[in-house]
Parts: structure tokens; C-alpha cells; sequence
């Protein structure tokens, strides 16, 4: 036989194709999602940068706006048009007092009435902007400067004092300590990295969360100084002055050369879009997988029968017609037409070849004769002994997979009509008969969490529902000798769900809590109503807590716990409280769960009260128990 090359195998190129056209899309579809999702991320935090820096730079100037005003209200007193010392030193001082932003406050008339002021003159740079401010007639700012113990920063503000027919007549000059209102103005929520800083247009750091920046610190030949002053279009990531990729944004503060920014690292803005490609790379990964072994099973499906006809056909070309055998593949497609047919042609040539042999074996003696004739008989009894063995091992099997439990469950039946029992017993028994009926239904598990059932909804008593489950794990509970509490709220409602699927929740809650408190330990259900505000609006739900004694849940394990094929224990598929946190889902309610610091564990199902079931009205706190 002719051997095949690798890609003229049929079963190769139908998982190739199967492999391309499935993941193909899938590729695609996450490439967009991540480059929309960064799209989407880098939107929003420029957005939350630009609002921040438009509210901080409108606060600023909010701010230095009221000291202007204060000035010009100072600056418009009678007391100090009066040029009396006497009357004004002691009105600066109350300004100051009551104003409790002002550090020195003075006044300079012009010629010849002299400097009066709250505290003693000395020369500095700021009587320059004194003289420069008695040739105009509004008020200027001048930089922040920190002060010698560099414990606070300030600036000085300047307003004209003009005389009754509109002269100006002096200065009226005041300096503002800027450390409370830049506190607030730099403090940002945006992460580890967000800042705000405030600098002036020869680039220097006038406001900054590290104070060794301020006033020593030059950013003019960075790309950060650029794209604050620049008059072009500014880019929404940028390098900052520290050589890190940032997304900022800036606003001059009016009425000041001042700019004020908000920026905050790239890489942590992008944070979420680096998990989600982590996260799709994992998809595509598993997803890699189990594309592979479908199209494994697919080619398999469908080029195994063709290879096995095609090696017989092989066969048959080389007159072995007692080597081939064809079994019927048990299919009604196109594969299973075309074995079939081959069954009957290899029929018909096996019985043409049988009257040759039988032609030539009739002209030959009749010892040959009677030899063939007796092989044939040994063949056929071989072959009815094998047909016989295979049939009675097909039976046994049979057998054994469909009777056991019939059988266990009619034996039970008959012991519950034909027998008296003691109470005891009849509860074993019921609970006996309720174990094999779950055996039965273990299977469909997986096909529940496929494809989940729709709830038939009914009224649903609380107290007959704690008490089925607690009757079925109570032969457990003796078992291992573990106590049982139940406390359960006189008044409760009723809940409106599937008593059934409810009840498989409650139950897989309550195996869990046995198998964490191990033998000697102690399970705890406490049944209460509490008051919890969904969607603003305060619902009643039936909060159903189940405690028990054993070490705990870990913290890491905490956040996979309801995923679906998680699991700690060394048996078991995963599959329970992802199902019970469905179940709980689908009824409009929720699952939590609290460790106890090694010490148990507590697992809450929340549902919502029938409204027609409520029995009075209750209001508490959702995290307390009643």
C-alpha cells in the first residue's frame, strides 16, 4: 500500500481546516476587544484627567479670585485713605486675624506720606512690584515663593489705592500662604501614580507633592514643559519631566502665567487592558486545546471508517478475501451508506470465491473432500462458541448496568410494603430510597450545568425546606457524630422558587459544611429575614446561613470558590456550588461566603420573600443577622 504523505491525509486536512476556521474568529474577535478595550480605557482616564484638571484649575483660581476681592475691599477703606498710622496698623492686623490667610500686610502712599504696615519693612523684590503697582490700577500677583524655612509657600498680591477722584495714591500690598488651598488642589484619586503640580512658564515647579522640587527643579527642556505651553495640539501621552510615558492634561489659572497639571503614569492608566490581554491569551490558549482535540475526534469521525474500507479494498486487490473484515459502523450518513455497501460487495465476492474453492475441491478425492468439509465444520463451531461467549458477556454487561439499581430500589420497596419497621428504620429507608433517586440524577449534574433547567416557580415554605434537607444529611450527620443546630425565625415568609432546585442548593451547602467539620464537629444553620437595599430600594430576603467548624477557607481560594471545575478536595468535579450559585442566581438571589479565620466557615444564600407570603413587616442590617 501506497504510503501517505502528511498533508494528503485526510484526517489531517479536515483538522486543519477545522482548526482554522474555528480559531480564526475567535483571534479576531480578541484582537478588536483588546484594542477596543484600550481605546475605551485610554478614553475614559483622559476624560477623568482633563475633568480633574479643569475642576483643580477653577478652584485655583476661585481661590486667588477672593484674595483680589480681599485686596480691593482693603484697598477701598476709608481708614486707609485716611494715611492715620494710628488707625491703620490696627485695622491690617484685624484683617489678618479674621482672614487668617495673610502673612504681612502693607501699605506705601506715595510721597510724602511713606510705608505703613503690620510689620516691620525691610527692602526686598517685593517693593519693586509696590512701585511698579502705584503707576496702574489693578492688582498683580507676583510667583510662589517658599518661605526661608521652606515650612510654607506664598505669593504677594498687590492692589492699587486710589484717591477719591480716581489717582492712585499708593499700594496696598499682602502676602497669601498657599499651603492649605495647594494641599487641596494636589491631591489626586488616580492610583499610585496620579499627581498634580502647578508650574509657572519658565518651567519651574511652583507647587509639587515632593517639596524638594519646588523652586529647584527647571522641567523647560522636557516634553512635559512642552506640551503644557506649547500653542499646537497636544498629545494625550507624552514623557514627563521624570523620562516616564504619562497621559496628562493642563490649564493656565487665570489671571496668573501659571499652568496647573494632572498626569499619571501610562502604564498603570493601562493596567486593566494588560489583564485582559493576559486574560485572552489564556482563552485563546485553552481554546487552542480544545479546538485540537475536537477536530481530533472530528477527523476521526469521519476518516477512520474511510482509511479501514480503504485498506480493505487494498486487500481484496490482492485476493485476500479471508483477511478482510468489515463491521457495520452502525451510521445512516454518507460513511455509513458507502460501508455498508462495501459489506455486501465483500459478501458477494467472499461467497464467489467459496463456490470456486468448492468446485475444486469437489474434483478432488474424496479425502480432501471430507477434510475440507470437516475444517469448515470446526471453523463454524469455533465461531459459534465465539458468538455464543461474546453474547453472553454482551448480556452480563447489560445486565450489570442496567439492573442494579432497579433491582435496590424495588428490593427497598418491597422491605417498605411487606415489612413492619420501626420509625427509625422508615427514615433510613426514605432516606435510602432519596440516595438512589440522587444516584440516578448524579449524571444529569453536567447536563444541568450545560444547559440549566428553567425553575418552575411555585410558593416555597422555609421551615419544610430546611427540614427535608436536614433529614437527608442527618444519617451522615450521626455518622461522623457531628452536632446540628438549627435556628430558624418563627415568622418567616414564604419564597417564591423550584422547591426542587432550591433544595439540591441546601443540600450541596449542608455536604460541604459535613465534610469541612469532619468527625466531632459541629454544623450550625440559622434561618432569618433581613432588609437588604437593591437598587435603592429596601427588599426582604430569606437569608439562610449554613456555619460549620472545620479549618476554613484560604484566602486565595476564595475568589475561584463558585467557579465551575474548581475544586480542593481530591474527589469531586467542581461542579456543586457553581451549580447552587446558579440555582441561587436564577431565583433573584446570591451566594457569600466568610471565613472564620481558620476557624470554619459560613456559607449565606440570600432569596427574595414573596411579596403574597410576607407575614409582617422586618427591617435590619444586611450584613447582621436577626
Amino acid at each position: 500500500m501506497r504510503k501517505l504523505l502528511l498533508f494528503d491525509n485526510m484526517q489531517v486536512k479536515l483538522m486543519l481546516l477545522f482548526f482554522v476556521f474555528t480559531l480564526a474568529p475567535l483571534c479576531t474577535v480578541g484582537l478588536l476587544s483588546i484594542r477596543s478595550a484600550e481605546e475605551l480605557v485610554l478614553s475614559m482616564v483622559t476624560n477623568q484627567i482633563e475633568q480633574l484638571v479643569t475642576d483643580k484649575a477653577v478652584l485655583l483660581e476661585r481661590w486667588i479670585s477672593e484674595r483680589k476681592a480681599d485686596l480691593e475691599v482693603i484697598a477701598g477703606s476709608s481708614i486707609l485713605k485716611s494715611m492715620d498710622p494710628r488707625q491703620i496698623t490696627p485695622y491690617l492686623e484685624l484683617v489678618r486675624d479674621k482672614y487668617r490667610v495673610y502673612g504681612e500686610i502693607s501699605v506705601d502712599y506715595q510721597q510724602p506720606a511713606g510705608a505703613v504696615g503690620d510689620a516691620e519693612r525691610k527692602p526686598d523684590a517685593a517693593a519693586g512690584e509696590r512701585t511698579e503697582q502705584a503707576q496702574i490700577n489693578v492688582p498683580l500677583i507676583s510667583d510662589i515663593s517658599m518661605s526661608p524655612d521652606r515650612s510654607q509657600s506664598y505669593f504677594r498680591i498687590s492692589a492699587p489705592l486710589l484717591g477719591d477722584t480716581g489717582e492712585v495714591r499708593g499700594v496696598v500690598s499682602a502676602s497669601v500662604g498657599t499651603g492649605t488651598i495647594l494641599a487641596v488642589v494636589l491631591q489626586v484619586s488616580l492610583g499610585a501614580t496620579g499627581e498634580c503640580y502647578l508650574v509657572n512658564r519658565n518651567g519651574t515647579f511652583l507647587a509639587h507633592r515632593e517639596p524638594a522640587r519646588i523652586l529647584n527643579e527647571n522641567i523647560a527642556q522636557s516634553e512635559s514643559f512642552r506640551n503644557i505651553f506649547s500653542r499646537q495640539k497636544r498629545g494625550i501621552s507624552y514623557t514627563d519631566y521624570r523620562g516616564v510615558e504619562v497621559i496628562g492634561a493642563s490649564r493656565m489659572v487665570g489671571g496668573t502665567n501659571w499652568a496647573l497639571v494632572v498626569e499619571q503614569d501610562r502604564e498603570e492608566a493601562l493596567q486593566p487592558v494588560r489583564e485582559l490581554r493576559r486574560y485572552m491569551v489564556l482563552v485563546i490558549v485553552l481554546s487552542t486545546l480544545g479546538v485540537l482535540f475536537s477536530a481530533w475526534l472530528l477527523s476521526r469521525y469521519v476518516a477512520a471508517p474511510i482509511r479501514r474500507l480503504s485498506e480493505a479494498a487494498h486487500s481484496l486487490a490482492r485476493g485476500e478475501f479471508a483477511k478482510v473484515q468489515i463491521d457495520p459502523v452502525g451510521r445512516r450518513d454518507e460513511v455509513g451508506l458507502l460501508n455498508d455497501a462495501f459489506r455486501d460487495m465483500l459478501g458477494q465476492l467472499q461467497d464467489r470465491q467459496q463456490r470456486l474453492e468448492e468446485k475444486v475441491i469437489r474434483s478432488e478425492a474424496e479425502l480432501k473432500e471430507t477434510d475440507v468439509r470437516l475444517k469448515q465444520s470446526q471453523q463454524a463451531a469455533t465461531r459459534s462458541q465465539q458468538m455464543a461467549a461474546l453474547g453472553q458477556l454482551a448480556a452480563g454487561v447489560a445486565h450489570e448496568i442496567r439492573t442494579p439499581l432497579t433491582s435496590l430500589k424495588m428490593f427497598l420497596q418491597s422491605i417498605d410494603s411487606e415489612m413492619e419497621i420501626s420509625p427509625e428504620s422508615e427514615e433510613d429507608l426514605q432516606v435510602a430510597m432519596t440516595q438512589i433517586q440522587r444516584m440516578e440524577a448524579t449524571i444529569n449534574r453536567f447536563l444541568d450545568f450545560a444547559k440549566p433547567q428553567s425553575p418552575i416557580f411555585t410558593e416555597v415554605d422555609v421551615h419544610e425546606l430546611i427540614e427535608d434537607s436536614l433529614l437527608l444529611v442527618s444519617p451522615r450527620a450521626r455518622q461522623q457524630e457531628t452536632v446540628m443546630k438549627v435556628e430558624v425565625d418563627a415568622s418567616l415568609p414564604t419564597i417564591r422558587g423550584d422547591r426542587k432546585q432550591l433544595g439540591e442548593a441546601l443540600l450541596n451547602l449542608l455536604v460541604n459544611a459535613l465534610e469541612a467539620a469532619c468527625v466531632r464537629g459541629e454544623v450550625k444553620v440559622a434561618v432569618s429575614l433581613v432588609t437588604l437595599d437593591e437598587a435603592g430600594a429596601p427588599q426582604p430576603l430569606v437569608r439562610i446561613d449554613v456555619t460549620d467548624s472545620g479549618p476554613g477557607v484560604a484566602e486565595e481560594v476564595l475568589a475561584n470558590l463558585f467557579d465551575p471545575f474548581f475544586t480542593t478536595k481530591s474527589t469531586g468535579t467542581g461542579l456543586g456550588l457553581s451549580i447552587a450559585a446558579a440555582t441561587v442566581r436564577s431565583h433573584g438571589g446570591r451566594i457569600t461566603v466568610h471565613s472564620h479565620d481558620a476557624r470554619g466557615a459560613t456559607f449565606s444564600m440570600f432569596l427574595p420573600a414573596s411579596s403574597e407570603g410576607m407575614l409582617k413587616d422586618h427591617g435590619t442590617d444586611p450584613d447582621r443577622r436577626r
